[in-house]
């Protein structure tokens, strides 16, 4: 490559139409990676590596191969066209490629610390070459499709926060829809998006600031749903831990206590369970008679636990005398 220019187009099909490509757009294109030196080889073709599926970047979210949005933006929708680029420009490629490559792959967990990558590189021999001697490449792209940013349903990642904090009671309300039809795993998994906005919002606060505390009062509810829906499956453990939660914020929380209770049952913490219970009569007195049912049901099943214990002793009791 003897052009001084950093990057070179050149032009082998012509688009149909030219779409203005601004941030938040995006574009959906195949490419084709080629090492440019002695012999020009090809490194990476998008319809043959990782899910076989073109290329989609959200312009404006500082991917790591910045150059790619550099050329799309040259770029009609259906044109092809060849771009031959700088060495300086395409330091990051390897790691680029070896995310793509492996997409849709059960990760190979492989650190990739200054030390290791100087001793084993990345797991692919042709990018380790490319890092230990970088050259310049040449990108074939097809693009296929832009979308504006109000043409398509943005993902998570790419809402502001204030969009983010505004799908939280959105997904509660799915939720609660679902398990009202008891579709149990589709309504975990609404309440599972909304806990995710809310720490990931709560993460940027301190726990003794306003704005913590406000977004862990609209998460310990939705927790709560999510823990019935764990309980409804027999997922006892993960129902005790988050009622755990709930009742480190807020120790008198009935509806915590109640499923505490119950998960305690199902995972036999029957001293526990217990105690939940008895709790639960003092904070309100109009749950006595459903709190007594829980109570006996209680002591039915240690009755029950008792001698089935008793009868289980007897066999093996037994079962040795007969061998001796």
């Amino acid at each position: 490559m003897t052009n001084t220019a950093p990057i070179v187009k050149n032009t082998i099909y012509t688009g149909q139409k030219y779409v203005p490509i601004a941030d938040g757009s995006k574009v959906h294109f195949h490419f084709q990676t080629w090492k440019l030196g002695k012999e020009r080889t090809l490194i990476d073709d998008s319809k043959k590596i990782g899910q076989k599926e073109p290329m989609v970047l959200v312009i404006g979210h500082k991917f790591k191969l910045e150059v790619w949005e550099s050329i799309v933006k040259m770029m009609a929708v259906g044109e092809v066209a060849s771009f031959q680029v700088k060495k300086e420009l395409v330091y990051s490629y390897p790691f680029v490629s070896k995310t793509l490559r492996e997409l849709g792959q059960e990760q190979r967990r492989k650190h990739t610390c200054t030390m290791t990558l100087h001793t084993e590189g990345i797991g692919y021999p042709d990018l380790d070459d490319l890092i230990n001697s970088p050259c310049d490449l040449e990108f074939i792209i097809e693009v296929l499709k832009v979308e504006r940013s109000n043409e398509y349903e943005k993902e998570l990642w790419q809402l502001s926060s204030e969009e983010r904090l505004q799908l939280v009671p959105e997904l509660k309300e799915k939720g609660n829809k679902l398990y009202g039809q008891k579709l149990y795993d589709q309504a975990e998994d609404a309440y599972r998006q909304a806990i995710s906005i809310c720490e990931q919002l709560m993460i940027r606060e301190r726990k003794c600031d306003e704005e913590w505390i406000n977004l862990n009062k609209v998460k310990l509810p939705i927790l709560l749903n999510f823990a019935q829906c764990k309980l409804v499956k027999g997922e006892y453990y993960a129902v005790i831990e988050h009622c755990n939660t709930v009742l480190d914020h807020d120790a008198d929380n009935e509806k915590a206590l109640y499923r505490r209770a119950k998960a305690n049952v199902g995972a036999w913490n029957p001293e526990a369970a217990e105690k939940d219970f008895k709790r639960l009569k003092t904070l309100n007195p109009e749950l006595i008679p459903t709190i007594d049912k829980e109570l006996e049901n209680l002591k039915q099943l240690r009755k029950e636990k008792s001698e089935n214990d008793k009868d289980a002793l007897k066999k093996l009791f037994d079962k040795d005398n007969n061998a001796s």
